[in-house]
């Protein structure tokens, strides 16, 4: 054994109570695994010198690492040690990390992870879930900064060897930007936010900070994917926040309650989930707040307001306004989904008659023409008319006819108009009159799209103005508060500043009479005992003294002379008998 064998041997002896055996075994798979290399030195001091001895060196970043197949660490605990490999991916497990649903049933050797089985029933096609995962992977990128100041370090020289699949925040936005999109399921999502936990906690430790803050944001992405599969439309609603966004019924819609929070009267709100005696509701109102709320303290909306006595606020009657237009809503059918798909619907259809007017127009005036040409060819042969009387005759062909040749043929219909009328002459003019019955049918069907696009260009018009003129109204509602919480907050400031200075004025008043009635009790006090010294006082009573014995002796009555007399004073008295 070598040196550097046998001082790691003892260190983890000494701090973790390894056995020397498990030191050298985890040792030796160290080196297997490319973690550590294993080299050969000759000793230069000391008694070691000439002597080869065995060393062990970290691998540098020129080092070229094999591709496996597997991860080293369980994806559940992020911890080595004997795992069982997923045939579809790189996930590897403990046994014991496992729940029953997910082990292995027979000794087969074909098994497959939890993500993998949860992944194979399809949610949303990928448009849809790109249209939603952009929301929580926005707020994935906000609560990662922490996460990429001190856990985002791709140039540790063992990454590339610790990890095996890197991913971070920054990854998963560019795929759910992506027009196809990566994910099928939500599960997938999920598993791509639980790998950054992952790898996090290998490259950290499993108990460092950096793992806590991935696991802190792994929690929070699992509730964001909860609220999804709670209910899709609000979810969607909530994040991109259109005017009147709580408004637009769900389908299937939500009930719709009366719901009183401990504290606060009845309010409406619609109904999320229950569970055993509580429902998940969410109030009507300005900040359409969450709460879970015990089912005793639910009403059905049905029930009168008079019966629930409810104190009607501004905010009250402001979420009863939005309840009666979530309603009207309801009862026009007028859902998110179908409101777009509406409008989409109506453009295509716009769109597809111009093109189908068109193409019929188009397809209708190479045949009249065609025609033209062909029935005036025949006289061309007969006799030729001067060139004047074919300028005189090509004015009496319509504007569409123009070119050089049905001029020339022009001519000899107006010969044969001279000499006597022909078939070729009548047809002529139904032609003429078929062509200005498609022109005039032409112009009543584009006279009818274009009517449409403008009555649908002024109903967004006034959608538009409505909108900009609730934004301005909400404004200057919105300034008004705030200039009257100003106004307010400055006269209450004026009001505690007024009072502290009379309650100042009050102290020193009263600092002041109490000074004067201290100096007054001081004047008396001084006077009652300069009374009092000059009294006398009764030494066996001290009452005020009638008779004087001896220099300081005096007594109110007989009775106390006597009885101070014969108890002590006959001893010390020193007045001459």
């Amino acid at each position: 054994m070598t040196l550097f064998r046998a001082v790691h041997r003892q260190y983890l002896s000494r701090v973790f109570g390894m056995h020397p055996k498990e030191t050298a075994r985890q040792l030796s798979l160290a080196v297997k695994d490319g973690l550590v290399v294993e080299t050969l030195t000759v000793g230069c001091k000391g008694s070691k010198a000439g002597i080869e001895q065995e060393g062990y060196w970290l691998p540098g970043d020129e080092m070229e690492w094999e591709a496996e197949s597997h991860d080293w660490y369980c994806f559940e605990c992020h911890l080595p040690g004997d795992v069982l490999t997923c045939d579809n991916c790189f996930r590897v497990y403990h046994l014991k990390c496992l729940s029953e649903e997910f082990k292995p049933r027979d000794g087969g050797s074909h098994w497959q992870c939890v993500v993998c089985r949860g992944s194979k029933k399809k949610n949303l096609n990928k448009q849809e879930m790109s249209k939603y995962l952009r929301f929580i992977v926005q707020r994935m990128k906000e609560r990662a900064v922490d996460l990429n100041k001190k856990g985002k370090d791709t140039k540790h020289p063992m990454y590339k060897r610790l990890i095996h699949t890197a991913l971070d925040v920054t990854n998963i936005q560019e795929v759910t930007n992506l027009a196809e999109g990566k994910y099928k399921t939500f599960e997938e999502f999920k598993a791509d936010a639980q790998l950054i936990v992952h790898n996090t906690a290998i490259l950290y430790g499993v108990n460092s900070d950096q793992a806590e803050i991935a696991r802190l944001l792994f929690s929070d992405t699992c509730h964001e994917l909860n609220e999804l599969l709670l209910c899709k439309n609000c979810f969607y609603l909530s994040n991109a926040r259109p005017d009147n966004w709580f408004c637009y019924p769900c389908s299937p819609s939500h009930d719709l309650v009366w719901a009183k929070m401990k504290g606060f009267g009845y309010w409406p709100a619609k109904v999320l989930q229950r569970e055993d005696n509580q429902v998940d509701v969410r109030f009507f109102g300005h900040q359409h707040q969450r709460a879970w709320i015990p089912a005793d303290n639910i009403q059905d909306i049905k029930v009168s307001v008079q019966q629930l006595q409810v104190k009607r606020s501004n905010g009250w009657k402001k979420a009863c306004e939005e309840l009666e237009m979530y309603q009207r809503f309801l009862k026009e059918g007028r859902f998110w989904k179908t409101k777009m798909e509406d409008r989409t619907d109506e453009a295509e259809s716009s769109i597809s008659s111009t093109s189908n007017e068109q193409l019929k127009g188009s397809s209708q005036e190479p045949k009249a023409k065609k025609s033209r040409r062909s029935q005036m060819v025949e006289p061309k042969e007969e006799d030729p008319e001067p060139e004047m009387e074919a300028v005189s005759s090509s004015q009496e062909i319509p504007v569409s006819s123009a070119p050089q040749q049905p001029e020339k043929l022009s001519v000899s219909t107006q010969t044969k108009k001279a000499n006597g009328g022909s078939p070729r002459t009548l047809h002529r003019g139904t032609q003429t009159n078929s062509d200005g019955a498609c022109q005039n049918m032409c112009h009543e069907k584009y006279t009818k799209v274009f009517n449409d696009v403008k009555e649908m260009m002024k109903a967004d018009n006034k959608r538009e103005t409505e909108r900009v003129v609730r934004e301005a109204l909400e404004k200057l509602r919105a300034e008004m508060e705030e200039e009257k919480r100003q106004a307010v907050s400055k006269a209450v400031t004026g009001a505690q500043a007024e009072m502290e200075r009379k309650c100042k004025q009050v102290k020193e008043k009263c600092k002041e009479e109490l000074v004067e009635e201290v100096k007054k009790l001081v004047a008396q006090h001084k006077q009652l005992i300069s009374q009092t010294k000059k009294k006398q006082w009764c030494y066996n009573c001290e009452e005020e003294a009638m008779y004087h014995c001896c220099w300081n002796t005096s007594y109110c009555s007989i009775k106390c002379q006597q009885e101070h007399w014969h108890a002590d004073h006959k001893r010390t008295c020193r007045r001459k008998r």
